[in-house]
């Protein structure tokens, strides 16, 4: 069986939890960077890390790396590839993403073409033609080129994973699926615990958690990029491993989990989504204000991603509103919560220091993850 090299991109400061999620599925580390895993596996990594890895945008199997600080040496090194052994004579096949750190070729749109030339001129010479009418199936091939090493790899994941298929409705700043699964994780909260995000929006957070309590994998309703690859993965691998899916998913759990808004019709978009999802039947929504949050049971979780000024005519309520979060959320004094903001006053407002602050890159956007951690329930003896 064929062994590869992959690499998944992912948040910055999140890098841990990617880590952690490919152990655990039985990978080796190759190396990990900033916002980026590689490892190790075979043939069936691909169909199994598109499938189960809920916290990276993308599984790219990498073709190789190389040093280059002229576009002389970029064109020559991609013309050693050999793009014969990935892409078939009809393949569909273009540079879809280049960006440079720090090095000195920096231009991503002559990236792009230098490096498409190059794979042409390889191509020509491995295939014996002039000319290729790409007519088949599509190879997107993504480059990032930091402090002037070069490192290619081709997407096999084609939409962005955290595109799960349930989101058909957003708020107006939404969380992505992959971040809200990432922030959960990294978080003691397990199915048997209370948990609620009093600004769910779209509902993004509950229904990752509803999934992942479920033992749902998040790419169990959509197909991937790589799954019309037959020359280099066999086909049986994606139905096994949607078989493998399929028979993870917990029917029968039962689980308490929460989502509140104030918006009325965000409450229903986030409702439509947890059927789109599945999950509906595991999560209560409901229309309230977070100050009205309250709770008579111990022990739950707050994780939620409340506003921060996206507008700068927002920024003027943020004081207000963090007090009340502080309030309310201190009155449930052996819960924990959880939140994540790009708001730089939010503990000054909430009237207490975090347990511990995790920052992280929500795009370019530096966001803070406050961690404030209440009691450990009590041992149960059985």
């Amino acid at each position: 069986m064929n062994q590869y090299e992959y690499m998944s991109p992912c948040h910055f400061g999140l890098e841990a939890v990617l880590k952690k999620e490919i152990t655990d599925l039985g990978y080796e580390i190759s190396k990990v960077e900033d916002g980026r895993v590689s490892y190790f596996g075979d043939e069936n990594t691909c169909a199994r890390a598109n499938m189960f890895l809920r916290t990276t945008e993308r599984v790219l199997l990498k073709v190789a790396s190389f040093q280059a600080v002229t576009f002389d040496e970029l064109f020559e090194n991609t013309k050693k590839i050999a793009w014969e052994d990935y892409i078939p004579k009809d393949g569909k096949f273009w540079v879809a993403k280049a960006n440079s750190v720090n090095s000195k070729l920096f231009s991503p749109s002559d990236i792009q073409s230098i490096m498409k030339k190059a794979i042409v001129e390889r191509m020509k010479t491995k295939h014996r033609v002039e000319w290729f009418e790409e007519s088949g199936n599509s190879y997107p091939i993504r480059v990032s080129i930091i402090k002037d090493e070069v490192t290619i790899g081709i997407d096999t994941s084609g939409e962005s994973l955290h595109r799960r298929g349930y989101r058909k409705l957003t708020s107006k700043a939404p969380i992505t699926e992959t971040l809200a699964a990432a922030l959960i994780m990294l978080t003691p909260w397990n199915k048997d615990r209370i948990l609620v995000d009093p600004f769910c929006g779209s509902g993004t957070i509950p229904i990752e958690a509803a999934m992942i309590g479920s033992k749902m994998a998040p790419g169990i309703r959509r197909s991937f990029m790589a799954e019309a690859w037959k020359e280099l993965f066999p086909e049986n691998s994606w139905q096994q491993v949607r078989e493998e899916a399929n028979d993870m998913v917990q029917k029968d759990v039962e689980m308490n989990i929460q989502g509140y808004d104030l918006d009325g019709e965000i409450v229903k978009a986030a409702r439509q989504n947890a059927r789109f999802a599945e999950v509906d039947h595991l999560i209560h929504f409901q229309q309230k204000p977070v100050s009205e949050l309250s709770s008579s049971k111990r022990f739950g979780f707050i994780i939620t991603n409340p506003p921060y000024g996206e507008r700068l005519e927002d920024t003027k309520d943020l004081p207000e509103l963090y007090r009340t979060m502080g309030k309310t959320f201190g009155a449930l004094d052996s819960w924990s919560y959880y939140i994540i903001t790009s708001y730089e006053d939010a503990q000054k407002y909430i009237g207490k220091q975090a347990d511990k602050n995790r920052k992280i890159y929500n795009g370019m956007m530096k966001t803070y993850f406050y961690q404030y951690m209440g009691p450990k329930p009590p041992k149960i003896n059985k």
